[in-house]
Protein backbone atom coordinates (compact mmCIF):
# COMPACT_ATOMS: atom_id res chain seq x y z
CA UNK A 1 0.00 0.00 0.00
CA UNK A 2 1.37 3.41 -1.00
CA UNK A 3 2.09 5.65 1.96
CA UNK A 4 0.44 9.07 1.77
CA UNK A 5 2.39 12.18 2.74
CA UNK A 6 1.30 15.68 3.71
CA UNK A 7 2.72 18.78 1.99
CA UNK A 8 2.99 21.95 4.07
CA UNK A 9 3.74 25.01 1.93
CA UNK A 10 5.27 28.03 3.66
CA UNK A 11 5.98 30.17 0.58
CA UNK A 12 3.71 32.91 1.92
CA UNK A 13 5.54 33.08 5.26
CA UNK A 14 9.02 31.58 5.25
CA UNK A 15 9.40 32.17 1.52
CA UNK A 16 8.84 35.90 1.88
CA UNK A 17 11.87 36.10 4.17
CA UNK A 18 14.02 35.54 1.11
CA UNK A 19 15.97 38.52 -0.18
CA UNK A 20 14.12 40.50 -2.82
CA UNK A 21 10.71 38.88 -2.21
CA UNK A 22 7.79 41.08 -1.19
CA UNK A 23 4.19 39.98 -1.70
CA UNK A 24 1.10 42.14 -1.41
CA UNK A 25 -2.10 40.75 0.08
CA UNK A 26 -3.45 40.28 -3.45
CA UNK A 27 -0.28 38.42 -4.43
CA UNK A 28 -0.61 36.11 -1.45
CA UNK A 29 -4.23 35.36 -2.24
CA UNK A 30 -3.40 34.52 -5.86
CA UNK A 31 -0.58 32.22 -4.80
CA UNK A 32 -2.76 30.53 -2.16
CA UNK A 33 -5.37 29.75 -4.82
CA UNK A 34 -2.69 28.36 -7.14
CA UNK A 35 -1.22 26.21 -4.36
CA UNK A 36 -4.67 24.88 -3.54
CA UNK A 37 -5.20 23.94 -7.18
CA UNK A 38 -1.87 22.10 -7.06
CA UNK A 39 -3.16 20.07 -4.14
CA UNK A 40 -0.89 20.98 -1.21
CA UNK A 41 -2.44 20.10 2.12
CA UNK A 42 -1.41 23.04 4.30
CA UNK A 43 -0.77 26.66 3.28
CA UNK A 44 0.95 28.81 5.87
CA UNK A 45 -0.37 32.32 5.29
CA UNK A 46 1.85 34.38 7.55
CA UNK A 47 1.89 35.88 11.04
CA UNK A 48 -1.46 37.40 12.02
CA UNK A 49 -1.16 40.97 13.21
CA UNK A 50 2.51 41.33 12.29
CA UNK A 51 1.78 43.63 9.33
CA UNK A 52 -1.16 45.02 7.41
CA UNK A 53 -0.67 42.66 4.46
CA UNK A 54 -0.99 39.57 6.64
CA UNK A 55 -3.97 41.03 8.48
CA UNK A 56 -5.71 41.61 5.15
CA UNK A 57 -4.75 38.16 3.85
CA UNK A 58 -6.26 36.29 6.80
CA UNK A 59 -9.38 38.41 6.64
CA UNK A 60 -9.96 37.86 2.91
CA UNK A 61 -8.91 34.21 2.70
CA UNK A 62 -11.94 33.29 4.81
CA UNK A 63 -14.12 33.90 1.74
CA UNK A 64 -12.12 31.44 -0.38
CA UNK A 65 -13.41 27.88 -0.52
CA UNK A 66 -10.09 26.06 -0.48
CA UNK A 67 -9.40 22.38 0.06
CA UNK A 68 -6.06 23.14 1.70
CA UNK A 69 -5.91 24.08 5.38
CA UNK A 70 -4.78 27.67 5.97
CA UNK A 71 -2.41 27.95 8.89
CA UNK A 72 -1.25 30.93 10.95
CA UNK A 73 2.25 31.10 12.37
CA UNK A 74 3.31 32.21 15.83
CA UNK A 75 5.69 31.50 18.69
CA UNK A 76 5.13 30.12 22.14
CA UNK A 77 4.00 32.45 24.92
CA UNK A 78 6.50 34.82 26.46
CA UNK A 79 8.52 33.61 29.41
CA UNK A 80 7.05 33.98 32.90
CA UNK A 81 3.56 34.81 31.60
CA UNK A 82 0.25 33.10 30.85
CA UNK A 83 -0.82 31.76 27.46
CA UNK A 84 -4.28 33.29 27.99
CA UNK A 85 -2.70 36.74 28.16
CA UNK A 86 -0.34 36.36 25.21
CA UNK A 87 -1.21 38.73 22.37
CA UNK A 88 0.57 36.60 19.78
CA UNK A 89 -1.56 33.56 20.57
CA UNK A 90 -4.68 35.71 20.67
CA UNK A 91 -4.00 36.99 17.14
CA UNK A 92 -3.72 33.41 15.87
CA UNK A 93 -7.15 32.64 17.29
CA UNK A 94 -8.64 35.87 15.97
CA UNK A 95 -7.33 35.17 12.46
CA UNK A 96 -10.06 32.57 12.02
CA UNK A 97 -7.79 29.72 10.92
CA UNK A 98 -8.35 26.13 11.96
CA UNK A 99 -4.64 25.30 12.13
CA UNK A 100 -1.86 27.00 14.09
CA UNK A 101 1.84 26.50 13.46
CA UNK A 102 3.68 27.17 16.69
CA UNK A 103 7.45 27.49 16.88
CA UNK A 104 9.40 26.72 20.04
CA UNK A 105 13.02 26.30 21.07
CA UNK A 106 14.54 22.81 21.20
CA UNK A 107 18.24 23.71 21.48
CA UNK A 108 19.37 24.45 25.02
CA UNK A 109 21.87 27.00 23.69
CA UNK A 110 19.01 29.03 22.21
CA UNK A 111 16.95 28.74 25.38
CA UNK A 112 19.75 30.25 27.43
CA UNK A 113 21.03 32.75 24.85
CA UNK A 114 18.01 33.87 22.81
CA UNK A 115 15.16 33.43 25.31
CA UNK A 116 17.37 33.99 28.36
CA UNK A 117 15.32 31.65 30.47
CA UNK A 118 15.60 28.22 32.07
CA UNK A 119 15.16 24.90 30.31
CA UNK A 120 12.19 24.15 32.56
CA UNK A 121 10.45 27.44 31.72
CA UNK A 122 10.93 26.78 28.01
CA UNK A 123 9.15 23.44 28.40
CA UNK A 124 6.34 25.19 30.27
CA UNK A 125 6.05 27.81 27.50
CA UNK A 126 5.67 25.05 24.92
CA UNK A 127 3.14 23.05 26.94
CA UNK A 128 0.98 26.03 27.95
CA UNK A 129 0.85 27.51 24.44
CA UNK A 130 -0.10 24.28 22.68
CA UNK A 131 -2.64 23.31 25.35
CA UNK A 132 -4.25 26.77 25.14
CA UNK A 133 -4.66 26.57 21.36
CA UNK A 134 -6.02 23.03 21.60
CA UNK A 135 -8.64 24.19 24.11
CA UNK A 136 -9.70 26.74 21.50
CA UNK A 137 -10.31 23.92 19.03
CA UNK A 138 -7.30 24.41 16.74
CA UNK A 139 -5.15 21.79 15.08
CA UNK A 140 -1.60 22.52 16.25
CA UNK A 141 1.61 21.90 14.35
CA UNK A 142 4.65 22.30 16.58
CA UNK A 143 7.83 23.40 14.82
CA UNK A 144 10.83 22.48 16.97
CA UNK A 145 13.31 25.16 15.96
CA UNK A 146 16.97 24.08 15.65
CA UNK A 147 15.93 20.54 16.54
CA UNK A 148 18.86 18.79 14.86
CA UNK A 149 21.48 21.16 16.28
CA UNK A 150 19.81 20.81 19.66
CA UNK A 151 19.76 17.03 19.46
CA UNK A 152 23.45 16.85 18.52
CA UNK A 153 24.39 19.02 21.52
CA UNK A 154 21.88 17.80 24.08
CA UNK A 155 19.76 14.90 22.79
CA UNK A 156 17.94 14.35 26.06
CA UNK A 157 16.63 17.90 26.17
CA UNK A 158 15.70 18.04 22.48
CA UNK A 159 13.63 14.87 22.87
CA UNK A 160 12.03 16.20 26.07
CA UNK A 161 10.80 19.20 24.07
CA UNK A 162 9.04 16.87 21.64
CA UNK A 163 7.55 14.80 24.43
CA UNK A 164 6.22 17.93 26.13
CA UNK A 165 4.63 19.14 22.89
CA UNK A 166 2.99 15.77 22.38
CA UNK A 167 1.79 15.73 25.98
CA UNK A 168 0.15 19.12 25.42
CA UNK A 169 -1.79 17.71 22.46
CA UNK A 170 0.21 18.79 19.39
CA UNK A 171 -1.10 17.11 16.24
CA UNK A 172 2.25 17.27 14.43
CA UNK A 173 5.80 17.41 15.72
CA UNK A 174 8.05 19.00 13.10
CA UNK A 175 11.85 18.78 13.26
CA UNK A 176 13.51 21.94 11.93
CA UNK A 177 17.01 22.13 10.52
CA UNK A 178 16.86 25.90 10.97
CA UNK A 179 20.52 26.66 10.24
CA UNK A 180 20.62 24.22 7.33
CA UNK A 181 23.84 22.56 8.43
CA UNK A 182 22.77 18.96 9.03
CA UNK A 183 23.84 16.12 6.76
CA UNK A 184 21.34 13.63 5.25
CA UNK A 185 22.66 10.64 7.21
CA UNK A 186 22.35 12.64 10.45
CA UNK A 187 18.76 13.56 9.61
CA UNK A 188 17.88 9.93 8.94
CA UNK A 189 19.47 8.70 12.17
CA UNK A 190 17.90 11.39 14.37
CA UNK A 191 14.42 11.04 12.89
CA UNK A 192 14.69 7.28 13.41
CA UNK A 193 15.45 7.86 17.09
CA UNK A 194 12.56 10.29 17.51
CA UNK A 195 10.08 7.96 15.84
CA UNK A 196 11.35 4.85 17.56
CA UNK A 197 11.96 5.99 21.12
CA UNK A 198 10.47 9.37 21.90
CA UNK A 199 7.01 9.78 20.38
CA UNK A 200 4.09 8.06 18.76
CA UNK A 201 2.84 11.33 17.25
CA UNK A 202 2.98 12.19 13.55
CA UNK A 203 6.21 13.93 12.71
CA UNK A 204 7.28 16.31 9.96
CA UNK A 205 10.44 17.85 8.56
CA UNK A 206 11.39 21.49 7.89
CA UNK A 207 14.81 22.01 6.28
CA UNK A 208 16.90 24.92 5.02
CA UNK A 209 19.29 24.85 2.10
CA UNK A 210 22.51 26.33 3.47
CA UNK A 211 24.49 23.22 2.50
CA UNK A 212 22.47 22.60 -0.71
CA UNK A 213 20.91 19.62 1.09
CA UNK A 214 17.38 20.76 1.96
CA UNK A 215 15.75 18.46 -0.59
CA UNK A 216 18.01 15.51 0.30
CA UNK A 217 17.42 16.05 4.02
CA UNK A 218 13.65 16.16 3.52
CA UNK A 219 13.75 12.87 1.63
CA UNK A 220 15.99 11.30 4.29
CA UNK A 221 13.50 12.32 6.97
CA UNK A 222 10.59 10.81 5.05
CA UNK A 223 12.44 7.54 4.59
CA UNK A 224 13.00 7.49 8.37
CA UNK A 225 9.31 8.02 9.12
CA UNK A 226 8.39 11.71 8.67
CA UNK A 227 4.94 12.15 7.15
CA UNK A 228 4.78 15.91 6.63
CA UNK A 229 7.22 17.90 4.49
CA UNK A 230 7.45 21.65 4.92
CA UNK A 231 8.99 23.74 2.17
CA UNK A 232 8.47 26.49 -0.36
CA UNK A 233 7.87 26.70 -4.08
CA UNK A 234 11.10 27.26 -6.00
CA UNK A 235 12.97 26.99 -2.69
CA UNK A 236 12.34 30.60 -1.65
CA UNK A 237 13.40 31.51 1.86
CA UNK A 238 15.87 33.26 4.09
CA UNK A 239 19.59 33.02 3.33
CA UNK A 240 19.94 30.09 0.90
CA UNK A 241 16.26 29.21 1.00
CA UNK A 242 14.03 26.37 2.15
CA UNK A 243 13.46 22.88 0.81
CA UNK A 244 12.25 23.27 -2.77
CA UNK A 245 8.88 21.56 -3.02
CA UNK A 246 9.21 21.55 -6.81
CA UNK A 247 11.95 18.94 -6.35
CA UNK A 248 10.76 17.27 -3.14
CA UNK A 249 7.31 16.39 -4.46
CA UNK A 250 8.29 14.65 -7.72
CA UNK A 251 11.25 12.93 -6.11
CA UNK A 252 9.02 11.39 -3.46
CA UNK A 253 6.19 10.51 -5.82
CA UNK A 254 7.94 9.53 -9.04
CA UNK A 255 11.16 8.08 -7.65
CA UNK A 256 10.17 6.60 -4.29
CA UNK A 257 6.52 5.74 -4.83
CA UNK A 258 4.93 7.85 -2.10
CA UNK A 259 1.46 9.26 -2.63
CA UNK A 260 1.82 13.05 -2.51
CA UNK A 261 -0.43 14.63 -5.15
CA UNK A 262 -2.97 13.32 -7.60
CA UNK A 263 -1.50 12.56 -11.02
CA UNK A 264 -3.31 15.45 -12.72
CA UNK A 265 -2.23 17.81 -9.94
CA UNK A 266 1.41 16.81 -10.33
CA UNK A 267 1.08 17.81 -13.98
CA UNK A 268 0.41 21.37 -12.77
CA UNK A 269 3.75 21.59 -10.95
CA UNK A 270 5.69 23.43 -13.67
CA UNK A 271 2.89 25.88 -14.34
CA UNK A 272 2.52 26.58 -10.61
CA UNK A 273 6.25 27.14 -10.10
CA UNK A 274 6.47 29.57 -13.00
CA UNK A 275 3.28 31.38 -12.00
CA UNK A 276 4.59 31.98 -8.48
CA UNK A 277 7.93 33.11 -9.90
CA UNK A 278 6.10 35.73 -11.97
CA UNK A 279 3.99 36.93 -9.04
CA UNK A 280 7.06 37.15 -6.79
CA UNK A 281 8.99 38.86 -9.61
CA UNK A 282 11.96 36.56 -8.99
CA UNK A 283 14.06 35.10 -11.80
CA UNK A 284 13.53 31.38 -12.07
CA UNK A 285 16.75 29.49 -12.90
CA UNK A 286 16.43 27.76 -16.26
CA UNK A 287 18.27 24.71 -14.90
CA UNK A 288 15.96 24.19 -11.95
CA UNK A 289 15.22 20.45 -11.77
CA UNK A 290 11.85 19.21 -13.02
CA UNK A 291 10.25 22.64 -13.64
CA UNK A 292 13.01 24.76 -15.20
CA UNK A 293 12.81 25.56 -18.90
CA UNK A 294 16.11 23.73 -19.44
CA UNK A 295 15.25 20.71 -17.29
CA UNK A 296 14.47 18.68 -20.42
CA UNK A 297 16.38 20.72 -22.99
CA UNK A 298 18.87 19.06 -25.31
CA UNK A 299 21.63 20.82 -27.20
CA UNK A 300 24.35 18.36 -28.25
CA UNK A 301 23.73 16.72 -31.60
CA UNK A 302 24.46 13.20 -30.31
CA UNK A 303 21.95 13.65 -27.48
CA UNK A 304 19.26 14.93 -29.82
CA UNK A 305 19.82 12.08 -32.24
CA UNK A 306 19.30 9.64 -29.39
CA UNK A 307 16.15 11.21 -27.89
CA UNK A 308 14.54 11.24 -31.31
CA UNK A 309 14.78 7.45 -31.17
CA UNK A 310 13.78 7.13 -27.51
CA UNK A 311 13.57 10.03 -25.02
CA UNK A 312 14.61 7.70 -22.19
CA UNK A 313 18.17 7.83 -23.50
CA UNK A 314 18.69 11.29 -21.97
CA UNK A 315 15.60 11.96 -19.81
CA UNK A 316 15.08 10.42 -16.38
CA UNK A 317 11.29 10.92 -16.53
CA UNK A 318 8.75 11.97 -19.12
CA UNK A 319 8.59 15.79 -18.72
CA UNK A 320 4.80 15.74 -19.11
CA UNK A 321 4.50 14.04 -15.72
CA UNK A 322 5.35 17.37 -14.06
CA UNK A 323 3.81 19.56 -16.74
CA UNK A 324 7.09 20.40 -18.44
CA UNK A 325 8.11 19.69 -22.03
CA UNK A 326 11.05 18.48 -24.01
CA UNK A 327 13.02 21.16 -25.83
CA UNK A 328 15.62 20.85 -28.54
CA UNK A 329 18.06 23.74 -28.63
CA UNK A 330 19.75 24.98 -31.76
CA UNK A 331 23.18 26.57 -31.44
CA UNK A 332 26.75 26.29 -32.64
CA UNK A 333 26.70 22.75 -31.21
CA UNK A 334 23.74 21.79 -33.36
CA UNK A 335 23.81 18.90 -35.75
CA UNK A 336 21.35 17.80 -38.37
CA UNK A 337 19.28 16.00 -35.74
CA UNK A 338 18.71 19.28 -33.86
CA UNK A 339 17.51 21.03 -36.99
CA UNK A 340 15.22 18.21 -38.05
CA UNK A 341 13.72 17.90 -34.56
CA UNK A 342 13.17 21.63 -34.22
CA UNK A 343 11.65 21.87 -37.69
CA UNK A 344 9.33 18.99 -36.88
CA UNK A 345 8.12 20.78 -33.73
CA UNK A 346 7.42 23.88 -35.84
CA UNK A 347 5.56 21.96 -38.52
CA UNK A 348 8.25 22.55 -41.15
CA UNK A 349 9.05 19.77 -43.60
CA UNK A 350 12.83 19.79 -44.14
CA UNK A 351 14.51 17.28 -46.41
CA UNK A 352 17.75 16.14 -44.70
CA UNK A 353 19.21 15.33 -48.11
CA UNK A 354 18.85 18.86 -49.45
CA UNK A 355 21.87 21.12 -49.62
CA UNK A 356 19.79 23.90 -48.05
CA UNK A 357 19.56 21.89 -44.81
CA UNK A 358 23.35 21.83 -44.47
CA UNK A 359 23.49 25.49 -45.45
CA UNK A 360 21.05 26.55 -42.76
CA UNK A 361 23.01 24.60 -40.12
CA UNK A 362 26.18 26.38 -41.20
CA UNK A 363 24.33 29.70 -41.24
CA UNK A 364 23.08 29.20 -37.68
CA UNK A 365 26.57 28.33 -36.47
CA UNK A 366 27.96 31.41 -38.21
CA UNK A 367 25.35 33.66 -36.62
CA UNK A 368 25.97 32.13 -33.19
CA UNK A 369 29.67 32.87 -33.64
CA UNK A 370 28.71 36.50 -34.33
CA UNK A 371 26.78 36.64 -31.06
CA UNK A 372 23.26 35.54 -31.95
CA UNK A 373 21.62 33.09 -29.57
CA UNK A 374 18.65 31.10 -30.76
CA UNK A 375 18.08 29.03 -27.62
CA UNK A 376 15.87 31.80 -26.26
CA UNK A 377 14.67 33.13 -29.62
CA UNK A 378 12.62 30.39 -31.24
CA UNK A 379 10.71 32.85 -33.40
CA UNK A 380 13.88 34.12 -35.11
CA UNK A 381 15.01 30.53 -35.57
CA UNK A 382 11.71 29.52 -37.18
CA UNK A 383 11.99 32.40 -39.63
CA UNK A 384 15.49 31.26 -40.60
CA UNK A 385 14.30 27.69 -41.14
CA UNK A 386 11.26 28.72 -43.16
CA UNK A 387 13.35 31.04 -45.29
CA UNK A 388 15.85 28.27 -45.98
CA UNK A 389 12.96 25.98 -46.89
CA UNK A 390 11.52 28.53 -49.33
CA UNK A 391 8.34 28.99 -47.35
CA UNK A 392 8.41 32.79 -47.06
CA UNK A 393 7.33 35.56 -49.36
CA UNK A 394 8.18 39.22 -49.29
CA UNK A 395 5.78 41.69 -47.65
CA UNK A 396 7.90 44.81 -47.69
CA UNK A 397 11.38 46.00 -48.49
CA UNK A 398 13.27 47.93 -45.86
CA UNK A 399 15.03 51.02 -47.22
CA UNK A 400 16.15 53.12 -44.25
CA UNK A 401 15.48 54.44 -40.80
CA UNK A 402 16.73 57.49 -38.91
CA UNK A 403 16.67 58.37 -35.24
CA UNK A 404 16.49 61.75 -33.55
CA UNK A 405 17.19 61.87 -29.82
CA UNK A 406 17.17 65.32 -28.25
CA UNK A 407 17.96 66.47 -24.73
CA UNK A 408 17.34 70.08 -23.74
CA UNK A 409 18.41 71.29 -20.31
CA UNK A 410 15.55 71.11 -17.86
CA UNK A 411 13.39 68.95 -20.14
CA UNK A 412 13.02 65.19 -20.56
CA UNK A 413 14.71 63.43 -23.44
CA UNK A 414 12.60 63.14 -26.61
CA UNK A 415 12.97 60.40 -29.22
CA UNK A 416 11.65 60.34 -32.78
CA UNK A 417 12.11 57.68 -35.46
CA UNK A 418 11.76 57.97 -39.26
CA UNK A 419 11.23 54.76 -41.26
CA UNK A 420 11.20 54.33 -45.05
CA UNK A 421 9.80 51.14 -46.57
CA UNK A 422 8.53 49.92 -49.91
CA UNK A 423 5.28 47.95 -49.96
CA UNK A 424 3.82 46.63 -53.23
CA UNK A 425 6.15 48.96 -55.08
CA UNK A 426 4.98 52.06 -53.20
CA UNK A 427 7.35 54.03 -50.96
CA UNK A 428 6.09 54.51 -47.42
CA UNK A 429 7.66 57.09 -45.12
CA UNK A 430 6.53 57.42 -41.51
CA UNK A 431 7.65 59.18 -38.34
CA UNK A 432 6.71 58.52 -34.73
CA UNK A 433 7.74 59.55 -31.25
CA UNK A 434 8.28 57.17 -28.38
CA UNK A 435 9.40 56.69 -24.81
CA UNK A 436 12.99 56.13 -25.84
CA UNK A 437 14.54 55.38 -29.25
CA UNK A 438 13.51 51.72 -29.43
CA UNK A 439 9.89 52.51 -28.61
CA UNK A 440 9.91 55.30 -31.21
CA UNK A 441 11.31 52.91 -33.82
CA UNK A 442 8.67 50.32 -32.94
CA UNK A 443 5.91 52.91 -33.24
CA UNK A 444 7.16 54.17 -36.61
CA UNK A 445 7.45 50.64 -38.03
CA UNK A 446 3.96 49.71 -36.89
CA UNK A 447 2.58 52.98 -38.24
CA UNK A 448 3.98 52.14 -41.66
CA UNK A 449 2.57 48.61 -41.68
CA UNK A 450 -0.74 48.87 -39.85
CA UNK A 451 -2.78 49.93 -42.89
CA UNK A 452 -1.61 46.90 -44.84
CA UNK A 453 -1.55 44.46 -41.92
CA UNK A 454 -4.15 45.58 -39.33
CA UNK A 455 -3.56 42.45 -37.23
CA UNK A 456 -0.38 44.09 -35.90
CA UNK A 457 -2.48 46.32 -33.63
CA UNK A 458 -2.91 43.35 -31.28
CA UNK A 459 0.83 42.74 -30.90
CA UNK A 460 2.63 44.15 -27.87
CA UNK A 461 6.22 44.06 -26.67
CA UNK A 462 6.34 42.39 -23.24
CA UNK A 463 10.07 42.22 -22.49
CA UNK A 464 13.28 43.78 -23.77
CA UNK A 465 16.77 42.68 -22.74
CA UNK A 466 20.21 43.92 -23.79
CA UNK A 467 23.36 41.86 -23.22
CA UNK A 468 26.88 43.20 -23.80
CA UNK A 469 28.77 40.41 -25.59
CA UNK A 470 32.34 41.59 -25.09
CA UNK A 471 33.05 44.36 -22.62
CA UNK A 472 36.64 44.98 -23.72
CA UNK A 473 35.40 47.60 -26.19
CA UNK A 474 33.41 49.41 -23.46
CA UNK A 475 30.57 51.45 -24.98
CA UNK A 476 31.55 50.31 -28.49
CA UNK A 477 30.97 46.63 -27.60
CA UNK A 478 28.70 44.42 -29.64
CA UNK A 479 25.32 43.81 -27.97
CA UNK A 480 22.61 41.19 -28.23
CA UNK A 481 18.98 42.27 -27.92
CA UNK A 482 16.25 39.80 -27.00
CA UNK A 483 12.66 40.91 -27.42
CA UNK A 484 9.62 39.04 -26.17
CA UNK A 485 6.31 39.88 -27.81
CA UNK A 486 2.79 38.70 -27.19
CA UNK A 487 -0.74 38.55 -28.52
CA UNK A 488 -3.88 36.91 -27.08
CA UNK A 489 -1.98 34.81 -24.55
CA UNK A 490 0.74 33.68 -26.95
CA UNK A 491 4.33 34.86 -26.69
CA UNK A 492 7.47 34.56 -28.79
CA UNK A 493 11.06 35.77 -28.63
CA UNK A 494 13.36 37.24 -31.26
CA UNK A 495 17.01 38.27 -31.34
CA UNK A 496 19.22 40.90 -32.93
CA UNK A 497 22.96 41.53 -32.70
CA UNK A 498 25.04 44.55 -33.65
CA UNK A 499 27.68 46.95 -32.41
CA UNK A 500 24.82 49.47 -32.35
CA UNK A 501 22.01 48.81 -29.89
CA UNK A 502 19.46 50.52 -32.15
CA UNK A 503 20.32 48.29 -35.10
CA UNK A 504 20.21 45.18 -32.89
CA UNK A 505 16.82 46.30 -31.58
CA UNK A 506 15.60 46.89 -35.14
CA UNK A 507 16.51 43.34 -36.15
CA UNK A 508 14.66 41.87 -33.18
CA UNK A 509 11.65 44.15 -33.78
CA UNK A 510 11.42 43.20 -37.45
CA UNK A 511 11.62 39.49 -36.64
CA UNK A 512 8.92 39.94 -34.01
CA UNK A 513 6.50 41.36 -36.55
CA UNK A 514 7.53 38.86 -39.22
CA UNK A 515 6.69 36.05 -36.83
CA UNK A 516 3.42 37.68 -35.73
CA UNK A 517 2.21 37.84 -39.31
CA UNK A 518 3.42 34.31 -39.90
CA UNK A 519 1.23 33.12 -37.04
CA UNK A 520 -1.76 35.13 -38.18
CA UNK A 521 -1.46 33.56 -41.61
CA UNK A 522 -2.19 30.20 -39.90
CA UNK A 523 0.69 28.73 -41.89
CA UNK A 524 -1.55 28.85 -45.00
CA UNK A 525 0.26 31.74 -46.65
CA UNK A 526 3.77 31.97 -45.28
CA UNK A 527 4.93 35.55 -45.06
CA UNK A 528 8.11 37.43 -44.30
CA UNK A 529 9.24 41.00 -44.00
CA UNK A 530 12.47 41.59 -45.83
CA UNK A 531 15.35 43.02 -43.84
CA UNK A 532 18.85 43.57 -45.10
CA UNK A 533 20.18 44.10 -41.57
CA UNK A 534 21.32 40.44 -41.42
CA UNK A 535 21.66 39.87 -45.15
CA UNK A 536 18.23 38.26 -45.26
CA UNK A 537 16.62 40.19 -48.12
CA UNK A 538 14.12 38.09 -50.10
CA UNK A 539 13.95 38.51 -53.86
Amino acid sequence: MTKALSIFDTTLRDGTQGEGISLSADDKLKIAKKLDDLGVHYIEGGIPGSNNKDIEFFKRIRDYKLNAKITAFGSTRRKDSLAEHDSNLARIIDSGVSVATLVGKSWDFHVHTALQTSLEENLAMIYDSIAFLKRKGLEVIFDAEHFFDGYKKNPEYALSVMRKAEEAGADWLVMCDTNGGTMPHEVHDIVTVLKGQATSARVGIHTHNDCELAVANSISAVRAGAEQIQGTMNGYGERCGNANLCSVIPNLQLKLGYQVLEEEQLQQLTNTARYISEIANVYMPVNQPYVGSAAFAHKGGIHVSAILRDSRTYEHIAPELVGNRQRVLVSELAGQSNILSKAQQMGIQIDPERESTREVIDRIKELEHEGYQFEGADASLELLLREANGDLKELFVFESFKMLVEKIAGRPVTSEAFVKLKIDGASIFTAAEGNGPVNALDNALRKALITYYPGLKDIHLSDYKVRVLDDKDATASKVRVLIESGSFGNSWSTVGVSGNVIEASWEALVDSLRYALLGQAKREDYVAISSDSRGLVNH
